[in-house]
């Protein structure tokens, strides 16, 4: 059972970071929104990898990131496909607190592992 939670959440955390990790360097992308959205996958994904996050906490912070990409692509298909400033300033906002939230949970699981 406990190899199967970690495979259901290797699977998680693997699916949105594959996509990103496909694209070549030169393809990655312009618009600030989204780089910030690859750089917390990457971030998560690599407390992973090194053992400081545990698979429940890059969960957590991944269903984080993608509520936050849900609301981004409600934003985008009530103004024809483009963000107000208000809504980068919303985004940008809750990007700064899952940032908080992937660091404290990185440097806590740290120091206490």
């Amino acid at each position: 059972m406990k190899l199967f939670k970690l495979a259901l959440v290797a699977a998680l955390v693997a699916a949105p970071a594959l996509t990103f990790a496909q694209s070549t360097a030169q393809e990655q992308p312009r618009n600030s929104v989204v780089k910030r959205e690859f750089n917390q996958q990457r971030r998560i994904g690599n407390g992973i990898k090194n053992d400081r996050l545990t698979p429940r906490q890059g969960a957590r912070l991944e269903r984080q990131q993608m509520r936050i990409h849900r609301q981004m692509r409600t934003m985008r298909a009530h103004h024809n496909g483009r963000l107000t400033m208000k809504d980068r300033r919303v985004l940008r906002h809750r990007q700064n607190i899952a940032s908080r939230r992937i660091f404290r949970a990185k440097h806590r699981n740290h120091r206490n592992g």
